[in-house]
């Protein structure tokens, strides 16, 4: 499994470390998601 930037998991670990609930370090390392979580995370602080 691949996640990408449009995927409905990796929108809902964004806005849990948007929103303080989570670090960016608690995101699961699942396949690729703590990847592209802290890439979109990333291109948001920009």
């Amino acid at each position: 499994m691949v996640f990408t930037k449009n995927s409905a998991l990796v929108k809902v670990w964004v806005g849990n470390v948007q929103s303080g609930l989570y670090t960016k370090e608690q995101v699961p390392k699942i396949f690729n998601l703590q990847e592209v979580v802290w890439e979109v995370l990333e291109e948001s602080t920009k």
